[in-house]
C-alpha cells in the first residue's frame, strides 16, 4: 500500500466521512429513481467542489491545490464505495488533465478555475464505436471546425466544455468544443449503471486545438484510466466487505454460512485479488505523479487487474447473497451493473492486456 502523507490521510478521511454521511448507496438509489438527466445529484456535486475536490490536480495559480493524482485517487476510491455519481472523474480529472498538459495559457485561464470550483463541467469525447480505439478516430478537424460523432461520453449531458479527439492535418489530437455550440447535438443515454452519458454529434462545431498530438491523447486517457481504476477499487472493496458481513450473519442448515469452508475459500480469493489490485492501482497513480516512463504499462496493468477483480467480486456478491441479491431491493445489483460499465470504459481487460503486451514487445 502507498505511504500517505498527513495531508493525504486527512483528505481520505474527509472523503470517507462525507460519503458515509452525505452520499450512501441510498442516495444513489434516490438519484437513479429521480431520472435526473445529468445522472448525478447537483447539490452533492456542489458540496464536493466546495470541499476542493474538483481542484485537487489543478495548479494553485488556477484555483486548485495541485495535490496530485494519488490524492485524487483516494477521493475517487471513497466515492466508489457508495457508487456516488459525479463529474469528478470526467471533469476534475479528465478535462482538467487535458488542459493542464496541452492547453495554452489562455485556455487554462478560461477553464481551469471554473473546473476547480465546480462552476463548469468538462467531459472527454473519445470513443466512436462499441470498442475503445482512440487511435482510430474518424472525427475530423479542419480550419477551426470539428465534425464527427462520439458515443458513450461520460457526463456528456452536463458538459460545458468537451475535450474531443479528432483527426487533423498532423494526425489524431484533442480539441476543445463548447457544449453550447450550435454545432453540438446531444442524445441522452440510459446506461445499466444509471450514470450520466450521451452520444454527441458535431457538425462544423467551433473547436480549439490542444497541443501534444496523439501523445497527449494517451497521457490524458492514462490519467482517467488510473482514476477509474481507483474508483473501481473502492466499489469492489465495499462489495467484498458487505458480502463478508452477510456471511457472518446469514444462517442456513442451522449454521452461519461463513463457517462453510467452500465459502471461506471464495472469500479468501476475493481478499487476495483485492490486495493485488490495490497495489497495481496505487502504483499507477504514483507513477503518474512521478512522471514515470513506466506509466502506460502500470496504468494498463491496473485497469486490467481491477476489471477482473471487480468482475469477480460483483459476481460473488450476487451469488453469496442468494435470492435477495438478485432483487432490485438489494444493493448488490448496483455493484454488478457498475462493474460491467466501468470494465468497458476507456478500455476493457482485453484492450489493456493487449496494450501491456505491445509495450513489452510481444
Amino acid at each position: 500500500m502507498a505511504v500517505l502523507s498527513e495531508e493525504q490521510s486527512m483528505l481520505r478521511d474527509a472523503a470517507k466521512s462525507w460519503v458515509q454521511e452525505r452520499s450512501p448507496v441510498t442516495a444513489f438509489r434516490k438519484m437513479r429513481d429521480s431520472g435526473v438527466a445529468v445522472g448525478y445529484d447537483a447539490d452533492a456535486w456542489n458540496e464536493m467542489a466546495a470541499m476542493g475536490w474538483a481542484g485537487v490536480i489543478v495548479p494553485e495559480d488556477h484555483g486548485g491545490s495541485n495535490f496530485g493524482y494519488l490524492s485524487l485517487g483516494l477521493v475517487l476510491e471513497e466515492l466508489g464505495r457508495t457508487l456516488t455519481a459525479s463529474p469528478l472523474l470526467a471533469s476534475a480529472l479528465g478535462a482538467a488533465s487535458a488542459l493542464i498538459l496541452g492547453g495554452s495559457d489562455a485556455q487554462k485561464e478560461a477553464w481551469l478555475p471554473k473546473i476547480a470550483e465546480g462552476a463548469a463541467v468538462g467531459a472527454l469525447a473519445i470513443d466512436e464505436g462499441p470498442h475503445h480505439a482512440p487511435d482510430r478516430a474518424a472525427a475530423t478537424y479542419t480550419d477551426g471546425m470539428l465534425s464527427g460523432r462520439k458515443v458513450f461520453v461520460l457526463e456528456g449531458m452536463a458538459a460545458d466544455i468537451l475535450v474531443v479527439s479528432a483527426r487533423g492535418s498532423d494526425g489524431v489530437g484533442l480539441y476543445l468544443v463548447r457544449g453550447d455550440d450550435p454545432g453540438v447535438t446531444r442524445n441522452r443515454l440510459s446506461l445499466a449503471d444509471s450514470r450520466g452519458a450521451a452520444n454527441i454529434t458535431f457538425s462544423d462545431a467551433a473547436a480549439e486545438p490542444l497541443s501534444g498530438g496523439y501523445e497527449l491523447v494517451e497521457k490524458v486517457l492514462d490519467r482517467v484510466r488510473a482514476g477509474l481504476a481507483a474508483e473501481m477499487l473502492g466499489s469492489a472493496t465495499q462489495a467484498f466487505e458487505t458480502t463478508l458481513d452477510y456471511l457472518k450473519v446469514r444462517v442456513q442448515f442451522g449454521q452461519v454460512i461463513g463457517s462453510f469452508q467452500a465459502l471461506q475459500h471464495r472469500a479468501a480469493k476475493m481478499f487476495t485479488e483485492l490486495e493485488l489490485a490495490r497495489s497495481a492501482v496505487e502504483a499507477a497513480l504514483a507513477a503518474i505523479d512521478a512522471d514515470s516512463p513506466e506509466t502506460p504499462e502500470l496504468v494498463s496493468l491496473a485497469k486490467a487487474k481491477m476489471g477482473d477483480t471487480f468482475h469477480l467480486v460483483s459476481n460473488e456478491m450476487i451469488q453469496m447473497h442468494g435470492g435477495i441479491g438478485m432483487t432490485d431491493a438489494h444493493d448488490a445489483g448496483f455493484y454488478l451493473k457498475r462493474a460491467r460499465a466501468a470494465e468497458a470504459a476507456f478500455g476493457n481487460q482485453a484492450f489493456h492486456r493487449d496494450r501491456y503486451a505491445r509495450i513489452h514487445g510481444y
